[in-house]
């Protein structure tokens, strides 16, 4: 049997509820000659009389009683599906991507990226390795590296460097050794320094990089942070000055047809004067008065 047409079962229900063609006719600009013709072939490939037809219009038959309920069930669900569909949100999405300490200096500074008034939503996610945005639109990246390839719009941002730290209650320490990020897990050549540089000294590590930076604090060992992150932590004191081998530019990065939408270049400009505001952070340019205090590097 084939499947009946539901805009045949909506006029089906306008004829019943208003008792004729020329009631159904006024509320669904259709005219009732056509009205008629459609409720006759709906009889004919439902196999059942549903109206009993006289001068005074049209009037239910027993078939047609039980299709007037069903229909009534039928437009109650599709009622609920539009309020719940109605329901969703609607406001466009802008995700900001980058590694884990991006996405923690982003979550630190989302008012600043959107504002209660703002017509988007915002998503701060981690960047995964090889992360292409070609096809991948309401994503703003943050690199280490300008893409070189695909459809990209690419703007050049601050600097960030890198430095090794180490609990300042430790500051004595000769023997201190070292905490890694696990080599199952370390993808930037910050991430992978300790290892490549002082394996044989590695005697804590993790597979969560956020743990990083507890792990030091703790007094695990000293370790490898962007500047922007160490020198924000209380507790904590630099070895030395940044790493000169880890320094490196910061990319912000959108698909190309993407840049134009309203509220993407919205929060990518709020995104590079963030970080234009706090360029001497990521640099590890912090003012003297403002600095941990620096012992020197033992890199043994």
């Amino acid at each position: 049997m084939p499947e009946v047409d539901w805009s045949d079962l909506q006029l089906f229900f306008h004829v019943a509820s208003e008792g004729g063609l020329a009631g159904a006719s006024s509320i669904t600009g259709i005219s009732a000659p056509t009205i008629g013709r459609r409720m006759l072939a709906l009889e004919r490939s439902m196999g059942r009389t549903l109206f009993i037809r006289s001068q005074q219009g049209y009037r239910l038959a027993a078939d047609g009683m039980v299709l007037y309920e069903h229909v009534q069930t039928m437009r109650r669900t599709t009622a609920d599906i539009t309020r719940w569909h109605g329901d969703a949100f609607t406001l466009p999405i802008v995700s900001l991507a980058g590694d884990i300490w991006m996405t923690g200096f982003i979550a630190e500074n989302t008012r600043e990226l959107r504002g209660v008034t703002d017509s988007f939503r915002l998503c701060c996610k981690q960047l995964m390795p090889g992360e292409d945005l070609t096809y991948r639109h309401g994503m703003i990246a943050l690199f280490q590296s300008a893409p070189t390839t695909g459809n990209v719009a690419v703007r050049k941002s601050v600097d960030v460097a890198y430095a090794i730290y180490r609990a300042a209650d430790l500051a004595f320490e000769e023997s201190l050794p070292w905490v890694s990020i696990g080599t199952e897990v370390a993808m930037s050549d910050a991430e992978k320094w300790v290892f490549r540089n002082h394996e044989q000294h590695i005697h804590t590590w993790t597979n969560a990089p956020d743990v990083l930076a507890r792990l030091i604090t703790g007094g695990a060992g000293r370790g490898v942070l962007p500047t922007f992150v160490g020198d924000a932590i209380p507790g904590l004191m630099r070895e030395g000055e940044p790493l000169p081998e880890l320094s490196h530019s910061l990319w912000i990065a959108a698909n190309d047809d993407d840049r134009h939408r309203p509220e993407m270049r919205v929060v990518i400009d709020r995104l590079s004067a963030l970080f234009k505001r706090n360029e001497d952070r990521f640099a590890g340019r912090l003012p003297t008065s403002d600095r941990p205090p620096v012992r020197s590097a033992a890199r043994s």
